[in-house]
């Protein structure tokens, strides 16, 4: 009886239980039937189409706000293979201007993609004739039309500093989960540094549609969609006026102009040339433009201003000078015979102090400036004594801001070089140097290297007397001033007093009879500059300038460069005038200069640099 009453007590536990399970089933299933939508949703994947919603890239403008980039509507046209009911591909080839092999094969491409998702079967349709093949695809179930943006360029230069964007690479979809394929992103320039902020966040509209692929509004009212959010825009640094008129200065010549703002480290004007039209590089043209500009043998591609290295000749001559003064190894009044049996110069009076020494440039003045920096007789051995003193040399030009990259917000800037003790003893074995074997550094040349970008920043620590400001090409995002750590000042621990007395010195460069860069100069206006001829081993040598102005209180320090062009005076010079003048005055006043500059043409027998 008891064994009876324990079966019996074990049936109605177990009865028990499943009578629970079974309401807590009941129950669930009558919430998501009733009030859970989310199941429906996932069940009508058939009749429901997901449109990705690309949001509208951010704008770019120059300080001045006028507009750098926009955006242009045009069209992908997408297909869901599992849907498509193709009877006549020829009549829909003829439709879409592309051959029939090449239908079928795109369309092969989507069914090895994937047949139940959507895949781009023909990109970037212009708006024009994306409105002519709309009208007809009713007859072509599983293609639809989805918009999206281009890039456009209402003025075709700064190409090298707002980059492109173009289609993402499996590379760049796994690093960043955001994209899928066929998004676009920032390739170079600002398009790719600041892609995060330029890009915004796609949104998704769930649209039904029937069994012949038309679309029937929007799926529960929109209740799953989520809205695009736009990119923010950005004001960069440019001057957009002063960059259209150094593009036009450089055409026909290899080379590069950066000009800063000194107090605030806004570059105004980057120019590399040859450049190339931006515009080239949007589109369904942009593969075939980009492998020809990649093929070009002026390398059009190449950002010069931030990626050529050069030595920078006789305007490093300014920074030996502020280093032998700082060390104290010279004075202000020290004086050198013009001994061109020590180095090579052209025919000048002797330099009795500094300031003549920069004014004319003098070789063997710089010679004896550096002999003294490197050999400072803190012991008998000439190689340990030239070891200690390159150390020296070498921590001081590094507060130059040369021999390290310039934090530019741009991607690919060079470091150029300042070479040390290791790599002389590399070169030539320790105890095997000294500075008979170093001395052409003392006029810039040798095993130096420096990048234009460089050269601008070293004319914007002379502006400012003693410091700069870490360059940049952004102003605002969004309408906010840019928040970076960099643009904190840096100096380089030299006294005022010399700054102000090179100031003077690269006045007298300019203005006085006996400087170098007299084709510099501006009727009412006091630019400072330093001429430099850049050795070049395969051909003509580089023409290179640095200046700023006005003396006081300076808005524009510059960097020229012309490759295969020359002396320094001649070309590099009247440039980095014409450019001063146009940004101070907003005019020429000596159109003869201009033209002659306009006309020259250095590029027909020009040694190529890569």
């Amino acid at each position: 009886m008891k064994k009876s009453q324990a079966y019996s007590n074990r049936r109605i536990i177990i009865l028990t239980v499943i009578v629970i399970v079974s309401v807590i089933f009941l129950v669930r299933l009558s919430w998501l039937q009733l009030f859970d939508m989310s199941y429906k949703a996932s069940a009508s994947n058939n009749s429901r189409r997901d449109v990705t919603i690309y949001p509208s890239r951010g704008l770019i403008y120059d300080r001045n706000n006028k507009l750098l980039v926009y955006n242009e509507a045009v069209y992908d046209l997408m297909v869901v293979p599992a849907q498509t009911e193709l009877k006549d591909t020829t009549e829909f080839a003829n439709l879409l201007e592309i051959e029939p092999d090449v239908f079928k094969a795109k369309l092969k491409k989507a069914w090895d993609y994937s047949p139940l998702k959507q895949s781009i079967f023909e990109k970037q349709i212009s708006k024009k004739k994306a409105g002519y093949i709309k009208e007809k695809l009713y007859k072509y179930p599983g293609f639809y039309m989805r918009p999206r943006r281009l890039r456009s360029y209402p003025q075709p230069v700064a190409a090298h500093v707002l980059g492109y964007i173009g289609e993402v690479n499996n590379k760049e979809i796994k690093k960043d989960a955001y994209y899928v394929s066929g998004d676009y992103t920032g390739k170079s320039g600002l398009e790719k540094r600041y892609e995060k902020v330029l890009r915004g966040k796609k949104g998704v509209e769930k649209l039904l549609v029937d069994v012949h692929n038309r679309e029937m509004g929007s799926y529960m009212n929109g209740h799953y969609d989520t809205a695009a959010i736009a990119g923010k825009d950005i004001q960069s640094t440019l001057d957009i006026k002063l960059q259209q008129y150094g593009e036009k200065l450089m055409q026909n010549k290899i080379g590069s102009i950066v000009a800063i703002e000194p107090n605030s480290g806004e570059i105004l004007a980057l120019v590399s040339s040859p450049g190339y039209d931006p515009n080239l590089l949007v589109g369904r043209i942009r593969s075939e433009n980009y492998n020809k500009l990649q093929n070009d043998s002026l390398n059009p591609l190449f950002n010069r201003a931030l990626m050529a290295p050069y030595p920078p000749g006789s305007i490093f001559k300014i920074v030996q000078a502020l280093i032998g003064l700082d060390l104290n190894v010279i004075t202000t009044e020290t004086g050198f015979r013009c001994n061109k049996a020590l180095v090579g110069c052209h025919n000048h009076p002797n330099a009795k102090n500094v300031r003549q020494g920069i004014k004319y440039s003098c070789n063997p003045y710089f010679y004896n400036v550096f002999k003294r920096i490197i050999q400072q007789g803190k012991t008998n051995s000439v190689f340990t004594d030239s070891r200690l003193g390159l150390k020296e040399w070498r921590k001081e030009v590094l507060t130059f801001g040369l021999g390290k990259e310039i934090g530019l917000d741009l991607q690919n800037v060079k470091a150029g070089y300042v070479p040390s003790v290791d790599f002389y003893d590399m070169w030539y074995g320790k105890n095997r140097w000294a500075f008979s074997t170093i001395y052409s550094l003392s006029i810039g040349q040798g095993e130096l290297e420096v990048i234009p970008i460089q050269m601008a920043n070293l004319a914007a620590i002379f502006a400012n007397r003693g410091y700069y400001v870490e360059p940049h090409l952004v102003k605002k995002i969004d309408g906010l001033p840019l928040e970076n750590e960099n643009l904190n000042s840096k100096k380089t621990g030299i006294s005022k007093e010399y700054y102000d007395l090179v100031a003077d010195a690269m006045q007298g460069v300019v203005e006085e009879s006996g400087g170098t860069a007299r084709r510099a100069r501006i009727p009412g206006i006091n630019v400072c500059g330093k001429t430099g001829t850049a050795e070049n081993p395969h051909g003509e040598d580089h023409s290179a300038f640095i200046a700023f102005a006005p003396k006081e209180n300076p808005k524009i320090a510059i960097s020229v460069y012309v490759e295969n062009s020359g002396f320094g005076g001649t070309w590099a010079a009247p440039i980095a005038g014409l450019m001063i003048e146009k940004y101070l005055t907003d005019s020429i006043h000596n159109p003869a200069k201009e033209n002659r500059i306009l006309n020259a043409n250095f590029i027909k027998d020009a040694t190529v640099r890569e």
